[in-house]
């Protein structure tokens, strides 16, 4: 029970490492933004933080299909970073 547990994939740890830097990331601009109180800044931080989170999206979903390349099938992962890209894409429309 107990090595069950503690076995772990490597896809599911990096993911898991990518996501706490990200929060970690989140965690910093917003208390950057608090500490010099002034919203011309802290709409450039956020502007820098709109750029992390999709690279993190792009990356985690790489390695996740990457360590599922053996359980899912080829039309199934083009269908998913479709979904990313389509994600992708209304973020930028307006």
């Amino acid at each position: 029970m107990k090595e069950s547990c503690l076995l772990i994939e490597k896809a599911l740890l990096f993911i898991i490492i990518l996501r706490i830097f990200s929060g970690s990331i989140e965690l910093t601009a917003a208390m950057f933004m608090l500490k010099f109180n002034d919203l011309e800044k802290a709409f450039y931080i956020n502007t820098l933080l709109a750029l992390v989170g999709p690279v993190i999206l792009i990356v985690t979903t790489g390695i996740a299909l990457t360590g599922l390349t053996e359980k899912i099938s080829l039309p199934r992962m083009i269908c998913l970073f479709g979904g990313i890209i389509l994600i992708l894409i209304s973020l930028k429309s307006k």
